[in-house]
């Protein structure tokens, strides 16, 4: 079981700059795949960034976004860079033992960026 809870979310203007935390419980925290997603109004929840030792990135975000890990903090970072308006949604932390599998989800962080 593992408890997933996401901060640092706001209101930015475009080109601003904002960094999402993801606080996991639990022991076994460098064992799990991380990875961001967001869901914007009326668009279906896509994947942002996924880390475990090697890093992937959607290619909306590619160059703008850095996803990062610190294991004894038991914490992942999403650095937001250049931000813009699209980037508007709420984000949301996940982890999972697979890229392509994540079975837990905390509750989302609100992203707003203003033109």
């Amino acid at each position: 079981q593992v408890q997933l809870v996401e901060s640092g979310g706001g209101l930015v203007q475009a080109g601003g700059s904002l960094r999402l935390s993801c606080a996991a419980s639990g022991r076994s925290f460098s064992n799990y795949y991380m990875g961001w997603f967001r869901q914007a109004p009326g668009k279906e929840r896509e994947f942002v960034a996924g880390i475990r030792w090697s890093t992937s990135y959607a290619d909306s975000v590619k160059g703008r976004f850095t996803i990062s890990r610190d294991n004894a903090k038991n914490t992942v970072y999403l650095q937001m860079d250049a931000l813009k308006p699209e980037d508007t949604a709420v984000y949301y932390c996940a982890a999972g033992f697979s890229a392509t599998m994540y079975n837990y989800w905390g509750r989302g962080t609100q992203v707003t960026v203003s033109s």
